[in-house]
């Protein structure tokens, strides 16, 4: 389960990543296309180059909001050797609700689709942690 737990985690950091590489194209595109000024990154100053560059970097910081929850927990399990099936589920689900969040959040950006997917991952890391919790206490 470990392995599974580790490999959850690398998942979770190439989202993140491939996020930043989509949030770079979409500022470079808006600077090139002249909706942006190059010198407005330096405040990021982002507001003229629109919808499509503002939600890339939404969702890159929302990479490092909930998920940092995640990590810790992930992180928990492994050093408590507490990574049994259900975390490794619970961990697992979590990331394919940030994959799904994120190509909705990019794509269509249908909002009640892409709240419900945030919410099963809030839940799971939830669940995650109340596990982790009762395992230290009964343990």
């Amino acid at each position: 389960m470990e392995k599974i737990i580790i490999m959850a985690m690398f998942v979770q950091v190439t989202l993140s990543l491939v996020v930043m590489v989509i949030m770079g194209k979409r500022r470079f595109a808006a600077a090139k296309n002249k909706q942006i000024q190059l010198n407005d990154f330096a405040a990021m100053r982002l507001d003229k180059a629109g919808d499509y560059v503002r939600v890339a970097d939404r969702n890159f910081s929302n990479q490092f909001e909930i998920p940092v929850l995640f990590y810790a927990g992930c992180l928990l399990a492994l050093q408590l050797n507490m990574a049994s099936v259900s975390i490794t589920v619970l961990a697992c689900l979590f990331v394919a609700t940030r994959i799904i969040h994120s190509i909705i959040h990019l794509g269509s950006n249908h909002l009640r689709a892409r709240f419900r997917v945030f919410l099963l991952g809030c839940l799971s890391v939830f669940v995650m942690w109340i596990l982790l919790v009762l395992g230290v206490l009964y343990h």
